[in-house]
């Protein structure tokens, strides 16, 4: 399950979202996530799964390798639905003990899926056809007017697109640190929550020796290789926003705009 995690890893391709640049890209995913929260019914999510779908198609990525970072997150996608089945007041749909579910808590259960499900898929995307070095510069670049506050904007990308840059190293780690646990005896499905929780021990401490190794590593790394943080840093490939961007964006926020006069449509 571990490695079907995709959030952080990069699929290379020569699609046109992949020549976007790395600033459009991240413009769009934001809008694309403040786009999900306009929807306030089935209309504009098939709306928003057709245009969903064509972005898929147009990376030429696997729809499989896209939904599969979906899996583990589906106890979360779960537990989403089931509250919203059985919290939200309404017409009762039927009841199970105590808990009692409605027609209009089931509508919002389906509503609230399809908008995790489609959240994942979107942020997913953007680092599956964003090499971590053009998201590193695009975030630099989108921070820099904050620098006039005293925000560093270099470390703060450099930060986050190392975070993310190790998340599938981390991850295989994890799973090669389990495997390893398990040859010699360790447990850690069967038993009580207590017991499951007390049987990671033997896990984290092991991954935690790893991470900070990895950490000292990347770090004299760098060091070695010259690195002074984002003062007078030059670039091999300079950013530079073209037409395909600007149509890009133009055609997120006209997906916005019909999403915005479709949400108080009832169909």
């Amino acid at each position: 399950m571990l490695k079907d995690i995709t959030l952080g890893q990069y699929f290379p391709g020569e699609s046109v979202i992949h020549k976007l640049d790395p600033r459009m890209k991240i413009i769009i995913t934001i809008l694309y996530v403040i786009a999900l929260f306009i929807i306030r019914n089935f209309t504009g999510y098939a709306l928003f799964f057709l245009f969903t779908f064509m972005l898929i198609y147009v990376t030429k990525i696997p729809v499989k390798y896209v939904l599969k970072g979906i899996k583990p997150l589906l106890f979360i996608v779960a537990l989403t639905a089931f509250v919203n089945m059985f919290m939200t007041g309404g017409t009762t749909l039927f009841t199970i003990g105590p808990l009692r579910a409605t027609w209009e808590g089931a509508e919002m259960a389906v509503l609230m899926t399809l908008r995790l499900v489609f959240l994942i898929v979107g942020t997913s995307l953007l680092t599956l056809t964003t090499s971590p070095i053009a998201l590193t510069d695009g975030i630099e670049r989108l921070l820099n007017p904050l620098r006039r506050i005293g925000v560093p904007s270099h470390e703060l990308a450099m930060m986050m697109t190392i975070a993310l840059r190790f998340i599938p190293t981390l991850l295989e780690e994890t799973d090669k640190i389990m495997k390893a646990q398990m040859a010699r005896g360790a447990d850690f499905e069967n038993g009580n929550l207590f017991k499951r929780a007390k049987g990671l021990v033997p896990l984290l401490v092991p991954l935690f020796i790893s991470a900070f190794r990895r950490a000292d590593e990347l770090a004299i790394a760098m060091e070695s290789r010259c690195y002074r943080g984002g003062d007078k840093r030059t670039r091999m490939k300079q950013l530079k926003l073209n037409r395909r961007d600007y149509m890009a964006a133009g055609l997120m926020l006209a997906l916005m705009i019909v999403l915005f006069l479709m949400r108080n449509l009832r169909y």
